[in-house]
This record gives structure tokens, sequence and C-alpha cells, in this order.
């Protein structure tokens, strides 16, 4: 049977948790590498999936599983965006890949849906994820809400801050002759962000575990 009261021993987790999704956060507003600044994150998205499990509610349970599948899908489909500017360009530097738009435009906007995705716009199951978590913090202690709040807000702010560093601008002059996207990382992306369209219209399949 599932705990609604964890023990005083899981405070400190919990919270260890909370503030990492703030700190996080913050580390991608100040990432100059597109890698790490995605690698950082997952490990703010893996906060709120920590601290749902840690409560012990069907909710939260419910809220983590959806949560891990839905970011799953969306943090390997943003490290194979940015394997393909590091394929033609050799750099990770944001500063140095601007402008990208220009040259693929199709492929900025997969760029686009995938980082709406990882800020949990709706109709993704990113979305249903996250209020499930929030919903389930909120109901443990109330003051969660406003570390909750502010990292969805710092997660919308550096996930379009990633879209305008590498899509946006003028493109170098050294990046003038760049080799064509191929079909296979089309098809890469569409097995990627398919599936977390197709999700919503049938949740149960990644949170019906717990309800």
């Amino acid at each position: 049977t599932l705990n609604p009261h964890p023990p005083n021993l899981m405070f400190p987790i919990i919270i260890l948790a909370l503030w990492g999704i703030l700190m996080t956060s913050s580390i991608c507003l100040r990432q100059t590498d597109l890698k790490a600044l995605i690698a950082y994150s997952s490990v703010s998205h893996m906060g709120l999936v920590a601290a749902a499990i840690i409560v012990q509610t069907p909710w939260g349970l419910t809220g983590a599983m959806t949560l891990m599948v839905a970011h799953g899908l969306t943090s390997s489909a943003l490290f194979a965006l940015a394997n393909t500017n590091y394929e033609r360009t050799h750099t990770r530097t944001l500063l140095l890949v601007r402008g990208l738009q220009l040259a693929f435009p199709l492929m900025s906007t997969w760029w686009l849906l995938t980082n709406l995705t990882n800020m949990a716009m709706p109709p993704t199951i990113n979305l249903l994820g996250e209020l499930f978590i929030i919903s389930t913090l909120f109901n443990w202690s109330t003051p969660t809400i406003i570390i909750t709040g502010m990292g969805t807000l710092i997660t919308a702010t550096y996930s379009l801050y990633m879209f305008l560093m590498t899509q946006r601008g003028s493109i170098s002059t050294q990046f003038q002759l760049l080799p064509p996207t191929h079909t296979r990382e089309h098809l890469n992306l569409t097995l990627h962000l398919l599936p977390l369209g197709l999700l919503i219209m049938k949740p149960a399949l990644v949170s019906g575990l717990f309800t």
C-alpha cells in the first residue's frame, strides 16, 4: 500500500530534490555548451520525478511514470538535434551555431516542436505528468507551489533561449557550405515526437499503473 504521508526522514530529500530543480534550471540559463544545457535540463526534470516518488501517492507515482516516459523521448530528441548540428558545424558552442534556421528550415521546425515539448506545452503528455506532480506536491505542502512554479517558468525561459540561440540571428560566414539534412534524421525525430503526440490520446498506456 502507498503511504500518503512520507516519514520525516524523507523531508530533507524532498527539499533537496525541489531545490535541485531551481539550481539545475538556473544553470541552464548560463550554459554555452548545447549538450550540457540539455543534460542539465534532464536533471531538473528528474528532480520533479524524485520528489513525486518520495511523497508516495497514486497521483505522484502516476505523474512520475508519465514524466519519465515523456522526458525520455523529449531529451533523446534534443540530443539527436544537437548531434545533427555538431555533425555539420563541429562545435557545440551556442554563440557559434546561430542562424541555422536559414540553412535548415525543416530542422528548425523540429527544434521548435521539441523545445515546446520540453517546456510542457499542451497537448503534450509532458504537461500531464507535470500537472500530476505539481498537484501532488501542492497537496503535500502548499509552499512547494512557489518552487515548482519558478522551476516551470525557468524551464520555459531556457527552452526558448536554446531555440533562439541555435536558430535565430545571422549565420556565421564559416558555415556557408553546410551538408543538407538526411531522411534518416527526420525519421529519427518523427519516431521521437509522434509517440508524444499520440500518447496524450491514450495516457493510460503510461500513467494508468497507479490510478
